[in-house]
């Protein structure tokens, strides 16, 4: 079976472009709108830990930022920049993220930021892959695709 042939579920990048146009630059918005919410969160936090956070807040936010992105996922197949730049994950079936696929597209997505290579490699795909897919994505079958207009 061909790795086109597993992921038949996704819309075809061909006969629906579409849905793949603006992925990568819509998704580097996103990240950046999620990097802040998750910088607030952070900061939110800091407090209740009366301050101690400070001497550990690479660890806190790296935590929060993990689990910001799996729950989000898991809930809505898109973080909160995700969804307000018209953008939701799909699995290889078509169907919305699991807890589980979440959880794996996360641990990827911090794979690839902790090993810079990884993240320009993930980079170079989502732009040249007719499926605009990362590294994370190309290794789970997943998709980041426009929202349909609701």
């Amino acid at each position: 079976m061909t790795y086109t042939a597993t992921m038949s579920g996704l819309p075809n990048p061909t006969s629906q472009a579409e849905l793949y146009e603006d992925v990568p630059t819509k998704r580097f918005f996103a990240w950046i709108i999620d990097v802040v919410v998750i910088a607030v969160l952070t900061a939110l936090v800091t407090p209740f830990t009366f301050f101690t956070a400070l001497f550990f807040l690479p660890v806190l936010y790296a935590v929060l930022s993990f689990l910001y992105r799996w729950v989000t996922l898991t809930t809505g197949s898109a973080t909160w920049g995700m969804r307000m730049v018209a953008l939701e994950m799909r699995q290889s079936d078509g169907r919305p993220f699991t807890g589980s696929t979440a959880f794996l597209h996360t641990v990827g997505y911090v794979i690839s930021v902790v090993t810079f290579p990884l993240q320009l490699i993930s980079i170079a795909l989502m732009l040249m892959s007719e499926r605009k897919q990362g590294l994370s994505d190309m290794v789970l079958g997943t998709a980041a695709i426009n929202r349909a207009a609701r």
